[in-house]
């Protein structure tokens, strides 16, 4: 990219043609290749958006998305997978194979048509082409495709990653890509966009990142501003404090402060690109950081529905869970079920959901499944700092001990579908109710928004739909939305349902074949999309399916299960077996008591 910027200055490049990638979001500032593109005769952009590359260039050639293209590619293994459009091109687009086809001098062939005759052209003799084709799209790869697995990381020589000596004076910046939108490709991506990221859950910006020590250093807090600068150049940002981060170093995430991503991603955060010097770096040594005086709030999720403060998160070392197998069942005092009332036994299925805190990583691809299978809308920044946010699961996260060191602890939280739901009883027109097989049930054409109902429950899990937030008009946007999902409007409560629809499908499917459902035929959205498998679904009136097992676990234990609400959801307490080396004394230990729990 440097060679590409110093040809264009220097005027040798007559024809530059960029396919699938926005030059001018992805080069440092410092390259100038936006001062001196005017200078290229011919600038033909071919990408899926018309971004800050299109703005500038002297044809934009729209190209067609992935999911609406033939074509291959290769897995890790090298196996070939052939990739086949799951729609027709909405726009009457061309895909980037066909694109370069047509500079090839091909004009006449379709991606379709492509695909096939390269691979006629490479089978192997004496094999019927048709069986060999039809073969390869059944089973998703190419027969005989499969080659040696890369062996780069055995090569590698660990023992020259040193890190560079430090100096108390010196600040490093940490340039990485955001945890959402990466390097800014999904800048306008509203889903990602409003998705709080790990461990800052920040949304809908870019931040400085320091640690305790060093924001008590430059005397700053959460949301003051600070100027960064470098010999490339400087940026402006608010700063968090993250427990846990290096001393001497910042981050930023790159991504941010673009102007042409679209009507989501315009405008937000900041360019952390200024502080490079050249392409690709990660580091850069020698920062200047300076206070401005001014704070500029972040919409952050951390404090939003808390909990009062209980005690949630249950976890032990291996050796003190070998010395007391029930320990989550000793934190909290647990009085017994009482009831004026008989309790209610569910024939068929009652189902429930454990999830592992020991396996839980929180990365967020929990939240972002659930807002796409369930309709949820987005709110904007706005909105997020006035704390209504609407994903109905989020990851509530824990920094525990010295906050230089700390333990993070990640516990995913959702309606606990409580067999005492607390609000059930305040409902004036009986919104929220119980079905036959347990689920705490929403009738939105029944809901008039009082939120009693997200008063009374202690988990704060209850969405209120405070304006319209879904958009209506725009034709594509239908086609985002789960057409077995209600799309709420204005002023209706909603929550999590277990994802009921998957539960209907396959309570169709069983009726149909005259069977019960299956022990994992059903897949919340939560749970299919975990890379972990830390959530598991299931009825829990069958004692040979996983949750009914994982119910049974000595772990197991209930969020404010002494508030007497049977919550359906229950956890797996977390084990860890850390290093010995890595451990606290006695006397750390409680030298670090007095900062608890963040």
């Amino acid at each position: 990219m440097t060679d590409l910027a110093n040809d264009i200055e220097a005027g040798r490049v007559q024809l530059l043609f960029t396919l699938g990638i926005n030059l001018l979001a992805v080069a440092p500032p410092s390259l100038r290749i936006a001062e001196n593109i005017e200078r290229v005769a011919v600038r033909i952009h071919a990408s899926l958006h018309r971004d800050e590359t299109a703005a500038v260039s002297t044809w934009h050639v729209p190209i067609s998305h992935y999911l609406e293209a033939w074509g291959d590619s290769r897995s890790a293994d090298g196996s070939v997978v052939i990739t086949q459009p799951l729609i027709a091109p909405l726009y009457g687009t061309k895909s980037s194979l066909e694109l370069m086809a047509v500079l090839a001098g091909v004009i006449e062939k379709s991606g379709y048509e492509l695909v096939r005759d390269y691979w006629r052209g490479h089978l192997s003799a004496g094999k019927n082409f048709e069986d060999y084709w039809r073969a390869a799209l059944h089973e998703g790869m190419v027969d005989g495709t499969k080659s040696v697995p890369s062996t780069f990381m055995s090569k590698l020589d660990l023992g020259s990653l040193k890190p560079p000596a430090k100096r108390q004076d010196e600040l490093v910046i940490a340039l990485r890509p955001d945890p959402s939108v990466f390097d800014g490709r999904f800048a306008n991506n509203g889903w990602l966009q409003e998705l709080p990221k790990p461990i800052t859950k920040l949304t809908w910006d870019n931040a400085i990142l320091v640690s305790p020590s060093l924001a008590s250093r430059l005397k700053v807090r959460d949301d003051d501003e600070l100027e960064v600068a470098t010999a490339a150049g400087s940026v402006r940002g608010s700063v968090i404090v993250v427990p846990g981060h290096a001393e001497h170093c910042l981050t930023v995430h790159l991504g941010y402060g673009r102007t042409a991503a679209g009507r989501v991603g315009n405008n937000l955060g900041f360019n952390a690109l200024r502080l490079c010097a050249s392409p690709g770096q990660t580091t850069v040594q020698g920062a200047r950081v300076s206070r401005t005086g001014r704070r500029a709030p972040l919409a952050r999720t951390q404090m939003h529905f808390n909990m009062e403060n209980r005690h949630l998160v249950r976890s032990a070392t291996l050796e003190e869970y070998q010395k007391d197998p029930q320990f989550v069942q000793h934190v909290t005092h647990e009085p017994p079920p009482a009831s004026l009332y008989p309790p209610h036994k569910y024939e068929g299925n009652a189902w429930g959901m454990v999830i592992n805190l020991a396996a839980c990583i929180g990365c967020n691809a929990c939240v972002v499944a659930c807002h796409a299978e369930n309709n949820i809308p987005v709110v904007g920044k706005e909105q997020v700092l006035r704390g209504r946010e609407m994903h109905w699961i989020r990851i509530d996260q824990y920094f525990e001990g010295d906050p230089d060191n700390p333990a993070v602890h990640n516990q995913p939280v959702n309606c606990m579908h409580c067999e005492n739901a607390p609000c059930e009883p305040v409902c004036p027109v009986q919104a929220t109710v119980h079905d036959s097989e347990g689920l705490n049930a929403m009738v939105y054409n029944r809901c008039l928004g009082t939120r009693y109902c997200a008063n009374n429950c202690p988990y704060k899990v209850r969405r209120f739909n405070f304006l319209e937030y879904q958009d209506w008009k725009t034709p594509t946007l239908k086609l985002v939305r789960n057409p077995d999902v209600t799309v709420r409007q204005r002023g209706v409560m909603e929550k999590c349902t277990y994802c009921v629809q998957r539960i209907s499908q396959a309570r169709i499917a069983a009726t149909n074949e005259g069977r019960e459902i299956r022990d994992g035929e059903v897949l919340t959205a939560c749970q299919a999309t975990c890379p972990t498998d830390a959530i598991v679904f299931g009825n829990l009136n069958d004692p040979n399916s996983a949750v009914a097992k994982q119910k049974a676990s000595p772990l197991n234990y209930g969020l404010l299960t002494e508030l007497n609400t049977r919550p359906r959801t229950t956890y797996l307490g977390s084990v860890r077996n850390p290093n010995p080396k890595l451990l606290l004394t006695p006397s750390e230990k409680e030298a670090t008591k007095k900062h608890g729990v963040a």
